[in-house]
């Protein structure tokens, strides 16, 4: 956030996501420090999507906290899933194969478990959801989207913001929320809660 004295607090984002960081600067605002946080974020059990979402989002928040007191901490978990059929990142071929083939031609919802800590330790959370719809996918262009390689990483096993964008019928809600960060969200909770007064 803009700001120049010396005492107004920090905003550390807790995520290495480059998506999330380049998003935070479209609006104008970058971290005074990008810290991830290392957790175990396997979903517990019938823990439903939206409550992963949440909780992941606050638990990676409070990691950095901890150690960072009078800080203000921003994180942001996003969560892919079919009905209450959650969908990991993709780390494979066979992953985004099989994520592709069950998103195929369905709607499908994207939860962004948004989280700010402020300088007081007061934690702020909400939950954002996303409907997609994908149009039915051939054989031919999962493989070619598998070979380009842009998957790695990405929550549900696709990126919008790049070649899987053409496999998007239909959206409903926030499309920075699909790519890793609800901006409409992030930018009123940064302004009510620490009032322009991080840096």
């Amino acid at each position: 956030m803009a700001g120049s004295g010396k005492d107004l607090p920090r905003l550390i984002l807790a995520s290495a996501s480059p998506r999330r960081v380049s998003l935070l600067a479209q609006i104008g605002i970058i971290p005074s420090q990008i810290i991830p946080a290392n957790i175990d974020e396997t979903p517990h059990k019938s823990e439903l999507p939206s409550q992963l979402a949440k909780r992941l989002g606050v638990v990676k928040a409070m990691a950095i906290a901890s150690e960072n007191s009078g800080a203000c901490i921003l994180s942001c978990d996003t969560v892919v899933a079919v009905g209450r059929r959650i969908l990991d990142k993709a780390t494979s071929e066979g992953d985004v194969r099989h994520n592709l083939k069950l998103l195929s031609g369905r709607r499908h919802r994207v939860y962004g478990g948004l989280t700010l800590i402020s300088s007081n330790g007061k934690i702020h959370n909400r939950l954002v959801i996303t409907s997609v719809i994908f149009k039915k996918l051939e054989n031919s262009e999962i493989e070619e989207y598998v070979a380009c390689g842009e998957w790695q990483g990405k929550a549900g096993g696709y990126a919008i913001q790049g070649r899987a964008g053409v496999f998007v019928r239909k959206i409903v809600g926030s499309y920075s929320n699909i790519v890793g960060l609800p901006l409409y969200e992030t930018s009123k909770l940064l302004n009510g809660v620490c009032c322009g007064q991080c840096k």
